[in-house]
């Protein structure tokens, strides 16, 4: 299984550059692809989730063009050859 997470630029700096990291393994559920992302970059945890591991109120997850928070939560599953998106929200006034 190989899926490719793709993040903003100001996260970049917390996974060595990077602005899309493949994820190979197994990952059923999104909940285990960002276990598996933290592994490799555990310094992007503290900026996705919080302390109880639910991710912060203003990030969006994305699997495909489904939000996570329509969806399962961090158990919408994530099909092989996926693209996920992490993106801050965005809001305004």
């Amino acid at each position: 299984m190989s899926v490719t997470v793709r993040i903003p630029t100001y996260l970049a700096g917390f996974a060595g550059g990077l602005n899309a990291i493949v994820v190979n393994g197994a990952a059923d559920d999104t909940a285990a692809l960002l276990n598996a992302l933290w592994k490799m970059h555990p310094a992007l945890r503290d900026r996705i989730v919080d302390e109880q591991g639910e991710v912060r109120q203003h990030i969006n997850i994305f699997v495909g063009s489904e939000s996570i928070r329509f969806a399962d939560g961090l158990k919408t599953p994530v099909p092989d050859g996926s693209e996920v998106l992490i993106v801050p929200a965005v809001s305004g006034g």
